[in-house]
C-alpha cells in the first residue's frame, strides 16, 4: 500500500548494518526518554494531584495504569497505521497527540478529565510513537541489533535517573502544572524524530555484468562488424589456403616426374639442379602457407573470444531477467504480507510461546518498582534511604541495557540470544524471590542492582527478538510486534493490581514480588519451548 513519507526512502541491497540507521537510533534513544521515561516520572505528581484534587492515590495511580494499558493495547492499530502511511507520518502524528495530551492535562479540574487527557489521548500517541521506532530501528541493523537497540533504549533508564529529579525541583519553582506544560513542550522533539525514520528497501544485489555488456551501442556496432570482417577473411583465407594446396600438388607431381626421367651417374646433379629450380616457387607458396597460418590463428582465437563473450552477455541478460522475475514475485508476496493487520501470525508456534512468555514476563516489570520503597521500609529501612532503591535500580538497568547489547554481538552468541535471555529470565526469577527474604538495607540494595541489571537485559531485547528468524523473522515483525505488544497490555494493566490485592490480602508487601516471581518461572518456561516450536515441535508449522 502506498505509504507517506518526507524524506525519501534509503535504498539498499542487504542490511547496513548502520548508515542512516544511526541517526534513526539518536531518534530512538529520545522516543524512549519522552514516552516510558516521562511515564516512570509520573510519580513525583501524585502527591499534588492527591492534595489539589481530594483523592485518593489508588485513583490518581489509574492515570498512568490508563496510559500504559491503552498504549499497549492499541499496538495492533499502530502496526495497522504503519504498514498504511509509513513510520514518518505515524510517529509524528504520535509525538503531536502525546505533546497535546500532555499540555491539555494542565487546564484539567479534575482526576476523571485526567484519565481522558493523559490517559487516553497521550496513551494513543505513546502508541504510536514507540512500537513503529524500535521496529524500523531493528530493520536498519542485523548483526549490531542487539548492541545498537540497548544503547538507544537507555533514554529510559537516564530520564527516570536525570530528567526525573530535575522536573521534581522544577516543579517546587513553578508547579506542577506548569511543569507539565515544560514537558509536553519537549515531547514535541519526537515530531523531529518521527521525520527521521527514513524507510529502508532491500533490494537484491544486481548481477555483476561482463565487460562487454557494459560497452556503449556504438562500440556493440563495431564490435558486430568486426566479427563479420572476421567471417569474410576467414572464408578468404581457406580459398588462399585451398589455392596453395592445388599449386603445392602440381608442382609435387612436376618435380617427380622430371626426377623419374634420370637414371644415369649425373642425376644427383641433374636433381640437385631440378629442385634448385624449383625451390624459389615452393619458397613462395610455404611462406604464404605460413603467413595465412599465423593469419588465422589469431582472428580463429579473436572469433571464439567473441562468442564466448557473446554467450557470457547472453546468460548475463538471462540471469538478470530472472532475477527481476524473482524480485517481482518477492515485491508481490511482500504486498501480500503488509496487510494491515496478518493475524496469520498465529499459526506459528513460536510466536505464540513468546507471546506467552512476554505476558507473564510483563507482570514482573512494573510491580517491583510500585511496592520496593513500601517494602524497604516495612523491613526497617528508612525512608530517606528507601529512596536510593529506585535510583539504583535504574543505574543497574542502564548497565544491563549496555552489557547485553555487547553480549549479543558476540559471534558465539549470535545463534543463541534466546538461551541468553532465557538465562537472565531464570535469574529474575530468583532475584525476585531474594526480595521476600533479605531484611536490611545492603540485601535489598543487591536485590536491587541485581534485578535492575538483568530487568535491562530482558526490557530492550523482548521485542527485538521478534526479528530473529526463531521467532518470526524480520519481515513479519511490524505485524508480529503490533499483536505481541496488544497481549502483553493484559498483564501490564493486571499486574500491579494483583500485587495490590495479595499485599491488602496477606498485610506483607513481600507477597506482591511472590506474585511477580510465579510469573517471571512461567514465562520462562514458555520462553524455553520457543525455538522447538520453531522446528515443528511440539506445535507444526503452518
Amino acid at each position: 500500500m502506498g505509504q507517506c513519507g518526507f524524506l525519501g526512502p534509503n535504498v539498499y541491497s542487504e542490511v547496513p548494518d548502520g548508515g542512516w540507521g544511526w541517526v534513526v537510533a539518536v531518534a530512538f534513544f529520545f522516543v524512549e526518554v519522552f514516552t516510558y521515561g516521562t511515564i516512570k516520572s509520573f510519580g513525583i505528581f501524585l502527591q499534588d494531584l492527591v492534595e489539589e484534587f481530594g483523592e485518593t492515590y489508588s485513583r490518581v495511580s489509574w492515570i498512568v495504569s490508563i496510559c500504559v494499558f491503552v498504549m499497549a493495547f492499541n499496538s495492533p492499530f499502530s502496526s495497522m497505521m504503519t504498514n498504511r502511511f509509513g513510520f514518518q507520518l505515524v510517529v509524528m502524528t504520535g509525538g503531536l497527540l502525546i505533546t497535546s495530551g500532555t499540555i491539555a492535562t494542565i487546564f484539567t479540574s479534575s482526576v476523571n478529565q485526567m484519565y481522558i487527557t493523559y490517559g487516553l489521548v497521550a496513551g494513543v500517541g505513546y502508541c504510536l510513537t514507540f512500537l513503529p521506532t524500535v521496529t524500523i530501528l531493528s530493520q536498519y541493523f542485523n548483526h549490531r541489533r542487539s548492541l545498537v537497540t540497548a544503547v538507544a533504549s537507555t533514554g529510559e533508564s537516564l530520564s527516570m535517573f536525570a530528567l526525573a529529579p530535575a522536573f521534581s525541583a522544577l516543579r517546587d519553582h513553578i508547579g506542577w502544572r506548569n511543569t507539565m506544560a515544560v514537558i509536553g513542550a519537549l515531547q514535541s522533539i519526537i515530531i523531529v524524530c518521527g521525520a527521521l525514520l527514513r524507510p529502508i528497501v532491500i533490494k537484491p544485489s544486481e548481477t555483476l555484468k561482463t565487460e562487454t555488456d557494459s560497452l556503449p551501442l556504438k562500440d556493440l556496432k563495431d564490435l558486430s562488424t568486426h566479427n563479420d570482417y572476421i567471417e569474410d577473411t576467414t572464408s578468404g583465407v581457406s580459398m588462399t589456403n585451398k589455392a596453395s594446396f592445388d599449386q603445392n600438388a602440381f608442382c609435387t607431381l612436376n618435380s617427380e616426374l622430371t626426377t623419374g626421367s634420370v637414371n644415369t651417374a649425373d642425376s644427383g646433379v641433374q636433381s640437385l639442379k631440378d629442385t634448385d629450380s624449383s625451390r624459389p616457387q615452393e619458397t613462395t607458396l610455404l611462406q604464404k602457407e605460413a603467413k595465412v597460418a599465423i593469419e588465422q590463428e589469431p582472428l580463429e582465437e579473436s572469433k571464439a573470444e567473441i562468442k564466448e563473450s557473446e554467450e557470457e552477455v547472453k546468460t548475463s541478460r538471462e540471469a538478470e531477467k530472472e532475477e527481476e522475475k524473482n524480485y517481482s514475485a518477492d515485491k508481490k508476496l511482500s504486498a501480500n504480507n503488509s496487510k494491515l493487520l496478518d493475524f496469520s501470525i498465529f499459526r506459528e508456534g513460536s510466536f505464540i510461546f513468546y507471546s506467552l512468555f512476554g505476558l507473564f514476563a510483563t507482570m514482573g516489570f512494573f510491580v517491583p518498582h510500585l511496592y520496593i520503597f513500601d517494602l524497604s521500609v516495612s523491613r526497617g529501612v528508612r525512608k530517606d534511604h528507601a529512596a536510593y532503591m529506585l535510583s539504583i535500580m535504574a543505574v543497574a538497568e542502564i548497565l544491563g541495557r549496555f552489557s547485553i547489547g555487547w553480549i549479543l554481538t558476540r559471534k558465539r552468541f549470535r545463534k543463541k540470544k534466546l538461551l541468553v535471555i532465557l538465562a537472565s529470565v531464570i535469574t529474575l526469577t530468583v532475584v525476585q524471590v531474594g526480595f521476600t527474604l533479605v531484611t536490611e538495607f545492603y540485601g535489598l540494595a543487591v536485590c536491587c542492582a541485581l534485578y535492575g541489571f538483568f530487568l535491562g537485559t530482558v526490557a530492550c531485547t523482548h521485542i527485538p527478538l521478534l526479528a530473529e528468524d526463531d521467532v518470526v523473522g524480520i519481515e513479519r515483525m511490524t505485524s508480529a510486534a503490533g499483536v505481541y505488544v496488544f497481549i502483553q497490555s493484559f498483564a501490564g494493566l493486571a499486574g500491579p493490581p494483583l500485587g495490590g490485592v495479595l499485599v491488602d490480602v496477606t498485610g506483607n508487601y513481600g507477597s506482591a514480588f511472590y506474585s511477580c516471581a510465579a510469573g517471571m518461572a512461567l514465562s520462562a518456561l514458555f520462553l524455553g519451548l520457543v525455538k522447538p516450536a520453531k522446528k515443528g515441535f511440539p506445535c507444526i508449522r503452518h
